[in-house]
């Protein structure tokens, strides 16, 4: 029997009973569709091993339950990633520790990081926080890599600085949801090759991708680089943050240096949660991705009836939309004009970095009878 659509769930009233910052940054009469958190129940499965661990005093330290092993069967099934090796694959903290301290080992303290913008806005913060030195390399108007680009800012950067080179890829992108093609990634990996730059990918969204886009993990063309995944995205599971990083097959150098480190395990419901999700959450997920596929295209109807002038590239993965907002002529940030005259708390286009001036972002991993009433008040607030 088919699963029900998991968007379609949870109540208003019952969403507005919840703690998270989501549903707390802002007052009672804001619609939140901005930071990346769906308005789901915990899939069954999870909320099931949690509630084992709960009711059996299962609360000591992690490292007993198959974490990278119900990973590393979820990706060889899913993406199939023929050089994926359970051994050269780590728990970590989070995704956001984890790919800065990937880049710390593939840069060095005080190295330069290249990330594509307009991006993600911890790629800025937490590696600036960590000495490291970010410079942007701007993607095409198609929300694109953009090799000429790339190659100019890696050259830039070799000559700038004595210290090491690295990218920090978001691998499907974020915002905007571009799935990044096979030649796209080998002209990346060719490219930072050519200057000496390791590659780390942050691959968070990778299991939210709709087809017929297709998810290529990075490291299946690039065997040097290291990548960074969890399930906390597509399971909703950003209560109990953990990762995994994942070393290519070339890079076991790296592998060893790291593991010789201090570094923090993801806690132990964190791994029980994750490892839920990837050995048994398929069929939520599956229904998850059918109703956000349905969201995706039903925010591009309420656009084009609502809003027109607003430009919208349907997403190939993730549910986190890129609303360009420059047509409408507004004055000042198109979020702050939404919030304040609609109602409708979206992301900051500026947060981005270059490329984000006149847009937002939108997430619209949420009921149908909310997004309507989102795109209304927008509409209404013009």
């Amino acid at each position: 029997m088919a699963q029900p659509n998991p968007l379609e769930q949870v109540p208003l009233e019952r969403l507005r009973e919840r703690t998270s910052i989501k549903w707390h940054r802002y007052d009672p009469d804001v619609l939140p569709l901005w930071v990346a958190e769906m308005d789901v129940d915990l899939a069954p499965p999870i909320a099931g091993a949690l509630e084992r661990a709960v009711r059996t005093g299962d609360t000591g330290y992690p490292g007993s339950t198959p974490f990278v092993e119900a990973f590393t069967e979820f990706a060889a099934a899913r993406w199939q990633w023929p050089t994926l090796d359970a051994a050269l694959v780590r728990p970590v903290a989070g995704v956001i520790p984890g790919y800065t301290d990937a880049l710390l080992l593939a840069a060095g303290h005080g190295g330069y990081v290249v990330i594509t913008s307009p991006v993600y806005p911890p790629f800025y913060s937490y590696l600036r926080e960590a000495g490291l030195t970010v410079v942007e390399a701007v993607l095409t108007d198609e929300m694109r890599l953009d090799p000429d680009t790339l190659e100019a800012t890696l050259a830039q950067a070799r000559r700038d600085t004595s210290a090491g080179v690295a990218v920090l890829l978001c691998n499907p992108h974020n915002p905007g949801g571009t799935v990044h093609t096979r030649d796209e990634l080998e002209q990346l990996a060719t490219i930072a090759h050519g200057h000496g730059a390791t590659v780390v990918s942050d691959e968070i969204h990778a299991p939210l991708v709709y087809a017929p886009a297709e998810f290529i993990p990075y490291l299946a063309v690039d065997g040097s680089g290291i990548a960074l995944h969890s399930a906390s995205k597509a399971w909703n599971l950003a209560a109990m943050p953990g990762a995994l990083m994942v070393f290519g097959h070339e890079a076991a150098d790296a592998h060893r240096t790291f593991a010789a480190g201090a570094h923090h395990w993801p806690g132990h419901f964190a791994v029980i949660a994750q490892t839920a999700a990837y050995s048994e959450g398929g069929p939520w997920l599956e229904a998850v991705l059918k109703g956000l596929d349905s969201n995706r295209h039903l925010l591009g109807s309420l656009l084009a009836e609502h809003l027109p002038a607003v430009g919208y590239r349907v997403p190939e993965a993730t549910y986190l939309a890129w609303l360009d907002c420059t047509a409408l002529g507004l004055d000042g940030d198109p979020a702050a004009v939404f919030l304040k005259r609609g109602r409708v708390a979206l992301n900051s286009g500026p947060t981005f970095g270059t490329g984000g001036a006149g847009h937002a972002r939108l997430n619209f991993a949420t009921s149908g009878a909310i997004l309507e009433e989102a795109v209304r008040r927008m509409a209404a607030a013009l």
